[in-house]
């Protein structure tokens, strides 16, 4: 692991390879550690970074204003880096696709896994499936709440916990219940989203983008992929919810070194 100071804060991350720089972004219910996986396959080929998000896993949070994707701009800065491809997942996505936005000459091009968008409301259909699956949990609660999300993102609604590896249960339920006090501990402190959102925006992407989802994640998953502007749209990965990177390995390394070349 490395430090690095990025905008008052320090950032910790990880770095592997030389070659052209690839960055990857956790989701919110995870930290780096999500991209174990794929940081030795995309090694081969290219300078992989990998940070924890401001607050997340073992970066600092100073009590200052900020937003995560000047952040991101900031790491590559600090890590004297002119542009890079980023690679996110769910909440990682998003800032990824804010980052190309506020910053569009830093982003080389976009992969991205089951991805969230900066502005994107619920669906009714994805907020009665979260009262199906897990209904109130207390916030203060993050081994309920940890249980809760992964029951709701990792093994998705249309499978049960016996379908899925009970290691990968594990190992998500216990980044998210580090990542759900790095939220707690976000709330107060002030900070800043893309002003307007991506939502609106998608069609300014004016770089190559691969966009994919798990098949058995939250529909609303797989409409927003629908949505973005994708050079690259591959079918929904099977056998795999919202930490695809993390369930199938496989499958997305072969997709990211096919669109990194």
């Amino acid at each position: 692991m490395h430090k690095i100071t990025v905008n008052g804060a320090s950032i910790a991350y990880d770095e592997a390879g030389t070659g052209s720089p690839v960055v990857l972004l956790h989701a919110g219910i995870a930290d780096r550690r999500m991209w174990r996986g794929q940081v030795s396959a995309l090694a081969t080929r290219h300078r992989v970074i990998v940070p924890d998000l401001r607050g997340y896993g073992d970066s600092e949070l100073p009590p200052a204003p900020f937003t995560h994707h000047d952040d991101v701009a900031g790491l590559l800065d600090a890590l004297d880096l002119p542009r890079a491809t980023l690679v996110g997942c769910s909440f990682g996505g998003a800032v990824a696709i804010d980052t190309a936005l506020a910053h569009p000459d830093r982003v080389s091009a976009l992969a991205l896994f089951d991805t969230a968008v900066s502005g994107n409301e619920w669906s009714d259909e994805a907020n009665d499936l979260w009262d199906n699956l897990v209904g109130e949990v207390d916030p203060d609660d993050f081994v309920a709440g940890a249980a809760g999300e992964v029951r709701f993102w990792v093994v998705g609604p249309g499978r049960q916990p016996e379908d899925v590896d009970s290691e990968l249960i594990a190992f998500a339920q216990e980044m998210d219940q580090r990542a759900l006090a790095a939220e707690l501990a976000l709330g107060a402190v002030e900070v800043g989203e893309l002003t307007p959102p991506a939502i609106g925006r998608l069609g300014e992407l004016a770089i190559p983008v691969l966009v994919t989802a798990g098949v058995a994640d939250v529909p609303d998953i797989s409409r927003l992929a629908d949505r973005i502007a994708a050079e690259v749209r591959l079918p929904d990965v099977p056998n795999a919810a919202h930490l695809l990177p993390l369930e199938r390995p496989e499958p997305v390394n072969a997709a990211l070194l096919d669109f990194l070349s």
